[in-house]
């Protein structure tokens, strides 16, 4: 399996002059752990729950800290064609949870720690059969929440 079967496409994008609030709020808006930043068509930057967390637990301001100040910026990515066992080794290795997806230098993906553990709990089988649906993972019902607007 690759990860363009499975990762999830580029929406959640930002620049470097927004904030750590405006970071949190487009994730929770797309109930996603991360966000790449972008300039033009190049990857400049990631920002996680986990770094806006570490930042405001040590004191950045939210409505102030710019995203500029907590990103990653040396970013390891994987293309489309990439298989999924490749990528979740990439994320293991460099204890990374959100692998932005690139295909001819742009953004096309993110793949996140949950969809590979999705796909790896998919390929369990007990009768034969697969436990769960790997084309209904639990990304994809948290995305219908919140097309639904069922989240607060």
């Amino acid at each position: 399996m690759r990860v363009a079967e499975i990762m999830t496409s580029a929406t959640i994008t930002d620049s470097t002059s927004g904030t750590l609030r405006s970071a949190a709020e487009q994730m929770w808006k797309q109930q996603t752990g991360s966000v790449v930043i972008v300039e033009g068509d190049a990857i400049v930057g990631i920002v996680t729950e986990r770094d806006v967390m570490r930042a405001v637990g040590r004191g950045a301001d939210p409505d102030q800290a710019p995203i500029a100040e907590v990103m990653t910026r040396d970013v390891i990515t994987v293309e489309p064609d990439t298989h999924v066992r490749d990528a979740a080794r990439l994320m293991a290795q460099h204890w990374i949870r959100h692998l932005p997806i690139v295909e001819n230098g742009k953004l096309a993906g993110i793949l996140s720690q949950r969809d590979v553990i999705g796909v790896f709990a998919a390929l369990w089988y007990q009768t034969g059969v697969p436990e769960i649906d790997v084309d209904n993972l639990v990304r994809q019902r948290r995305l219908a929440r919140v097309e639904a607007g069922d989240l607060d």
